[in-house]
């Protein structure tokens, strides 16, 4: 058996010249028998993350948006650091950060999301999983923490 439980985030509509906000935006806690996972989606750093945890964590595995921010989206982006802090307070276990590294979406380097969070998820004790885009992961247990971004100019 497997639940979806639709949970807040933090972001914004506004991808068409009209109707600006008119549509909701979530993140996902799926619960299976063995295992918690959670699915961000874009979000804003917020106490949404700990009520979350305290609620439906602790997660086996968390997919937690890092990337595409500016010191101007804080309500909608999260700074690296805080994803670290927003996968601590959901007591998420291995994190894989998404939204990032396909494309540049903003001002900052390519490379800086993953470098910054990386150092902020070493400073909460956190295991942070990198697969090369496409790789299949296993939960728990997965060692992919391969830093294939490096080679990249």
């Amino acid at each position: 058996t497997v639940s979806f439980t639709c949970t807040p985030t933090r972001h914004f509509s506004g991808r068409s010249l009209i109707d600006r906000n008119s549509t909701l935006w979530c993140s996902w806690a799926i619960k299976g028998e063995r295992q918690n996972l959670y699915f961000s989606g874009d979000s804003g750093y917020g106490p949404h993350f700990a009520e979350i945890g305290k609620r439906l964590g602790p997660f086996d595995f968390s997919m937690m948006e890092c990337g595409a921010y500016s010191q101007y989206w804080d309500n909608i982006h999260m700074m690296p650091e805080e994803t670290a802090q927003a996968n601590a307070d959901l007591r998420g276990d291995a994190m894989m950060p998404i939204h990032w590294g396909k494309f540049n979406l903003s001002l900052h380097p390519w490379k800086e999301p993953i470098e910054r969070l990386l150092v902020g998820a070493d400073s909460l004790n956190q295991q942070v999983l990198t697969p090369v885009q496409g790789q299949t992961i296993y939960i728990p247990g997965s060692k992919a923490n391969a830093h294939w971004w490096e080679s990249y100019k």
